[in-house]
């Protein structure tokens, strides 16, 4: 896959995970600030899944297995909105707890990625 992206991506999502964690110990919620850095992510996440899809088409193949590499690309474009959704029902520092833990698991699912297609 192409690693360029993935190591963008994963480094995003630390650096979400990071910002949302410094809110979180000054005991703020997420901001409008935060949900533009989640699109951003999002989108990175979004772009990955294109390329890996379309990858795919193209005949290549990863070598963990096609099923395991689908589920994880999903996996990592859910992550972040999802978080983001369910720091909107905590307003309070339990937000950006949630929104930082989400962009540890998403760089956690990056790693992973690169390892199924043969990193």
């Amino acid at each position: 896959m192409f690693d360029a992206l993935t190591l963008v991506t994963g480094v995003a999502a630390l650096l979400l995970a990071a910002w949302c964690g410094w809110a979180a110990y000054r005991d703020q919620p997420t901001k409008d600030w935060h949900f533009i850095g989640m699109a951003v992510v999002t989108v990175l996440a979004l772009v990955q899944l294109v390329v890996g899809v379309v990858q795919l088409a193209r005949g290549e193949k990863p070598e963990q297995g096609t099923t395991i590499f689908v589920a994880y690309l999903l996996g990592s474009f859910a992550c972040i909105p999802a978080a983001g959704f369910m720091s909107l029902a905590e307003r309070s520092k339990w937000g950006s707890v949630t929104v930082a833990a989400g962009g540890v698991v998403l760089a956690v699912l990056e790693v992973r990625l690169y390892d199924i297609w043969g990193g």
